[in-house]
């Protein structure tokens, strides 16, 4: 049995545990051996914690017997090194915090560890999480398991990389512009972001706070509605948190999809769109379709002006929250530094790479006196406009679908030169941050053996919409089931 424990969705390894087919040891057990196997390969993982994992198994099971099993009992799970866990390595993938060790949870460790999880380990990452490829981690790139020479997306590719590897059957991740749903894309993972407020952000270290959300890669809708019904919810200590009730989304995913009404944005079909990549798409449309939903075509003027707006936006936040790295508290320390300026200089310099330092310095920029109101003023009126769009689209609408990202994955260092094709790969993405919407990303094919996603967009608190839609795909499709080869 245990050979193939890591064949098997959360979902499913939920049911075994509860049956007795297993024990949480010996699951965490097989994915450990797993990781060790594999991880060399892929460099998915920043850490791994395999002794305080076991130790929560052996909690874990020992709960299940005294009858204090929580949701999530025994279960593993794998989060992003862009969350504080107490005790444990916190590097957000930057030399700056390399020997950062958390003296705290984050609200998402937190609630998964109330629940019964069993950490893993922490992901690699994006440095900060700002890049799409996971190659701008001072510990490395990580590696596509459908292809080893390929990007497994970013900033949240570690993750992805993990879960589609089957190395852990779900992991944490952050969207700032589709740093969840484009890795999940490229992997052939679920990838879900929550509306901006859904999930706490504290603790979870900042990018752009206006577009951060927490969310969850997993191998089906299923594990996501599963993992968002314990990670939702209001906290006091966010103060961008909201207060609204928490569906049950596992319950959301039997619903049908008859007069689903789904619109078709024109603009995400033009020029741009790998031709291969549409056409996965619209199969997966077609698809919707014989389900009963309904195909409308909406108009979206602004959301090509999506792009531009958020690399004014993020950058701007950014220098912002960046500027507590001054190794004076906490974070990397230059050496022997003559004089304040200089430990400042060198701390930062040394501590942050090239990625992080472009953003800080076009962040830097567009709020400084006397440029303040022609950039970031006027992104913040154009990102009105197309929360706008959205708005006016939803009025005719429930869900807008299209395609995750433009082309499937990408060979690692083809982009990484070239800011400007980097940051296109978001392109379908970032609208949804802007906005504050949830978005999600689920399997809907292959182009030349690298997997291709669908994109879902939801007003605000539709969750439930784009599980109950990725689920009914997933019901007639098997896109979510394919393993790579080498890791099956």
């Amino acid at each position: 049995m245990a050979l193939d424990l890591h064949a098997q969705t959360l979902t499913q390894l939920a049911a075994g545990l509860e049956r007795g087919d297993f024990s949480s040891v010996e699951l965490t057990e097989a994915l450990l051996a797993r990781i060790e196997t594999h991880e060399q390969a892929l460099n998915a993982f920043i850490t791994v914690t395999g002794d305080q994992a076991l130790a929560a198994a052996k909690r874990a099971d020992a709960a299940r017997v005294a009858g204090a099993a929580g949701v999530l009992n025994g279960l593993p799970i794998a989060h992003k090194d862009i969350f504080c866990t107490r005790g444990v390595l916190t590097t957000c993938g930057s030399r700056m915090l390399e020997n950062f060790v958390s003296p705290y949870d984050a609200t998402v460790v937190e609630r998964l560890a109330v629940a019964g999880a069993v950490v893993l380990g922490k992901t690699n990452m994006d440095e900060f999480a700002m890049g799409s490829s996971n190659e701008t981690s001072y510990f490395g790139p990580v590696k596509n398991p459908w292809r080893l020479d390929c990007s497994p997306g970013g900033s949240s590719g570690g993750s992805a990389a993990a879960v589609a590897a089957r190395l852990t059957p779900a992991a944490t991740g952050t969207d700032t512009g589709g740093s969840i749903r484009q890795p999940a894309a490229l992997t052939g993972t679920v990838g879900l972001k929550p509306t901006y407020g859904r999930v706490s952000r504290y603790g979870m270290i900042a990018f752009a706070s206006s577009l951060d959300q927490a969310g969850i890669i997993t191998r089906s809708s299923e594990d996501a509605a599963l993992l968002l019904g314990v990670m939702a919810g209001f906290d006091e200590r966010d103060s961008t948190s909201i207060e609204h009730p928490v569906a049950d989304y596992t319950a959301a995913l039997s619903g049908s999809l008859k007069g689903l009404r789904v619109g078709i944005v024109r603009q995400h079909f033009d020029e741009g769109l790998d031709e291969q990549c549409g056409a996965a798409v619209k199969e997966a449309l077609a698809v919707l379709e014989s389900q009963g939903a309904i195909l409308t075509e909406v108009d979206m003027p602004n959301l090509d002006l999506s792009v531009p707006t958020y690399y004014v936006v993020a950058p701007a936040e950014c220098s912002s929250n960046l500027s507590r790295f001054d190794g004076m508290r906490f974070g990397h320390r230059a050496e022997n530094p003559e004089d304040l300026l200089d430990l400042y200089c060198r701390s930062r310099g040394e501590g942050f790479g090239a990625e992080v330092k472009r953003r800080i310095m076009t962040g830097t920029y567009v709020l400084s006196a006397g440029y303040y109101d022609a950039y970031y003023l006027k992104a913040q009126q154009v990102r009105h406009l197309i929360a706008d769009d959205f708005h006016k689209a939803f009025a005719e609408v429930d869900v807008i679908a299209g395609p995750t990202s433009p082309t499937a994955a990408f060979r690692l260092g083809d982009k990484i030169d070239d800011p400007i094709t980097m940051y296109l790969n978001d392109i379908y993405t970032i609208g949804a941050n802007l906005a504050g919407l949830p978005g999600m990303s689920t399997p809907c094919g292959f182009v030349d053996g690298l997997p291709v996603g669908l994109h879902l967009v939801a007003p605000h608190w539709g969750e439930e919409t784009l599980l109950r839609c990725g689920h009914n795909y997933e019901q007639l499709s098997s896109w979510h089931q394919a393993c790579p080869e080498d890791f099956q």
